[in-house]
């Protein structure tokens, strides 16, 4: 059996859209990681950008929203979804987006990455499992987290990088085993035929 090597197309969720957000910094250094692969090629989706209204009414602005976000989310084989924690969650944001979306997600990995406070955003992780295991993704189970994510970096790079360094390379490694084969598998069998 020949094993697909081609590198996996992997799209990052920015998933803040407050003002003076937090998210580009994380996003750089993570964009930085997923960059120094060869096997992945990233773009990326950012929620502050996305313009998604708060209706799921099909209006033109939805349409046009809809035509710069839907095709990076249907061609990735993966995805690398940035997320705070706002009141112990995801923003709403964040869940507009993956609300406006359903066979995108599906049979395709999902890696979490998320900062806050003191519990670095891990409630946000865990909700987020939930919320891709309905739409029939599959998250990975090791992420990266900043716990008071501010104090980690200063000037936009991270003070030590060591762990969460470490911590990227493993979830990054999950993330391009699972996308391989689930690739494959959409390939060989379209899923839910």
């Amino acid at each position: 059996m020949q094993t697909d090597t081609a590198p996996l197309k992997v799209t990052l969720v920015i998933g803040s859209n407050r003002h003076g957000r937090f998210g580009p910094v994380v996003a750089d250094w993570l964009l930085d990681r997923l960059r120094d692969r060869e096997d992945l090629v990233p773009d990326v989706v950012d929620v502050a950008e996305a313009d998604l209204p708060m209706s799921m009414a099909p209006t033109p602005g939805a349409t046009a929203a809809l035509a710069s976000v839907t095709p990076k989310l249907a061609s990735a084989d993966a995805f690398v979804v940035l997320t705070p924690e706002y009141n112990h969650s995801y923003p709403a944001g964040l869940k507009n987006l993956v609300d406006w979306h359903f066979t995108e997600w599906q049979a395709k990995p999902v890696a979490l990455v998320s900062y806050g406070g003191i519990s670095g955003g891990l409630r946000a992780v865990e909700h987020l499992r939930q919320v891709f295991a309905e739409l029939h993704a599959v998250t990975v189970r090791d992420t990266v987290s900043f716990h008071n994510a501010g104090g980690s970096f200063a000037d936009g790079r991270l003070k030590d990088p060591s762990g969460p360094d470490a911590a990227a390379k493993t979830m990054l490694d999950q993330l391009v085993w699972w996308g391989r084969v689930l690739r494959e598998g959409r390939t060989s069998r379209p899923y839910g035929a």
